[in-house]
C-alpha cells in the first residue's frame, strides 16, 4: 500500500517512567490528535495508581481511547486489542484527527502497527487451561523456562508474572509449530495499513531512569497504592491482577510476611527490571527515533525535538 494512502499514526513508546504520557498529550494538543493507549494494564477499571493511568487533569481535555474500560477479571487478548485499536484509529482518522499511540506494551504496538495477526485456529482452550493450572501449581518461572527452550528471544522480553503472554507463546508453538518470534516475522509480510512515526524515550544515564522509577513508586504510595492493591487483590481474578507490577509485590506485606519497606524495595526492583525488558523489546525496532530526555534542558526542548520528527514525517506523506 502506498504510504500516502495509509493512515498516519504518531507513536510514543519506551520504558515505564520515561515521560511518555506527558509528551504524548503535548503532541496530541499540538497536532489535533487523540490518544490510543497501548498499555496492557491501563485497560482495566480500578487499576489506576499501579498502572500510572493519567487522571482527567493530566489528560488535559485530550480524548483517550482503550483505557479504563474493562473489569480486571475479564479476559483480553492481543487480538482483542488489535481489533479495538483499529476501530479507534479509524474513528479518529475519519474525524480528521491524528491518532497518537502511546504505551510500553511492545507486543501491542508491534501487533497493531506491523499487522501481526492471531487467528482462532491458533488457539487451544484445553491446552490454555492446562497451562493456567500449571502456572498456579508451579509458578510463572517454570512456564517461562519452557518457553525459553524454543523461543528464547521472546521469552527474554517477558516477566514470570506475565502469565497470559507466556501461555500464549507456548500455545502458539504447540498449535502451529511456529514460535511467537517466527509468527511475527511471517505476519509482517502482509503490508500494514498505517504509516507510523515512532518516537522512543530513553535515558543515556540508566541511573536517572531508575531514579524516576523509584520516585514514581514513592508517589504511588502517597496517592493510595496500598489501598488500591488491597482492593484489587481481594476483589479481582488474580490471573489478571498479578500481571500488573505493583500488586503481587505487595501481597507478602499484606500477609505479614515482610515489612512495607521490603515490599516497596522489591516493587522498585521489579519495576526497574520491567523497564529493562521494555527497552530490550523496543530496541529491536529500527524504525524508532530515540529521544533522550536527560540530554534536554527542559520538557519544552524535548517537545521541540519530537516536533521536528513529526513535522518531517507529515511533510514526507504530503509529497
Amino acid at each position: 500500500m502506498d504510504d500516502n494512502k495509509k493512515i498516519p499514526v504518531i507513536a510514543v513508546v519506551g520504558p515505564t517512567a520515561s515521560g511518555k504520557t506527558a509528551l504524548s498529550i503535548a503532541i496530541a494538543k499540538a497536532y489535533g490528535g487523540e490518544i490510543v493507549s497501548a498499555d496492557s494494564m491501563q485497560i482495566y477499571k480500578g487499576m489506576d495508581i499501579a498502572t500510572a493511568k493519567p487522571d482527567l487533569t493530566e489528560r488535559d481535555g485530550i480524548a483517550h481511547h482503550l483505557m479504563d474500560f474493562l473489569d480486571p477479571e475479564e479476559p483480553f487478548s492481543v487480538s482483542d486489542y488489535v481489533q479495538l485499536a483499529n476501530q479507534a484509529i479509524d474513528d479518529i482518522h475519519s474525524r480528521g484527527h491524528i491518532p497518537v499511540l502511546v504505551g510500553g506494551t511492545g507486543l501491542y504496538v508491534d501487533s497493531l502497527l506491523e499487522n501481526i495477526t492471531f487467528t482462532e485456529t491458533e488457539t487451544d482452550p484445553l491446552l490454555r487451561e492446562q497451562l493456567r493450572l500449571r502456572a498456579v501449581e508451579e509458578g510463572g518461572e517454570s512456564l517461562l523456562a519452557e518457553l525459553a527452550e524454543f523461543d528464547p528471544s521472546y521469552a527474554d522480553t517477558l516477566h514470570p508474572n506475565n502469565i497470559n503472554r507466556i501461555i500464549r507463546g507456548i500455545e502458539i508453538y504447540r498449535t502451529t509449530g511456529m514460535t511467537m518470534s517466527e509468527h511475527r516475522i511471517r505476519s509482517r509480510q502482509v503490508p500494514s495499513r498505517f504509516a507510523p512515526c515512532l518516537i522512543g524515550l530513553n535515558y543515556t544515564d540508566r541511573k536517572l531512569l531508575y531514579q524516576r522509577i523509584d520516585q514514581r513508586v514513592d508517589l504511588m504510595v502517597e496517592q493510595g497504592l496500598l489501598q488500591e492493591a488491597q482492593a484489587v487483590l481481594q476483589q479481582s481474578d488474580l490471573k489478571t491482577a498479578v500481571q500488573a507490577i505493583g500488586y503481587k509485590e505487595l501481597k507478602p506485606y499484606f500477609a505479614g510476611e515482610c515489612s512495607l519497606d521490603e515490599a516497596l524495595d522489591n516493587l522498585k526492583r521489579q519495576t526497574r527490571r520491567y523497564a529493562k525488558r521494555q527497552l530490550t523489546w523496543f530496541r529491536k525496532n529500527s524504525q524508532i527515533h530515540w529521544i533522550y530526555p536527560d540530554q534536554m534542558g527542559s520538557e519544552g526542548e524535548l517537545f521541540l525535538q519530537a516536533q521536528k520528527l513529526i513535522d518531517s514525517f507529515l511533510n514526507s506523506l504530503s509529497v
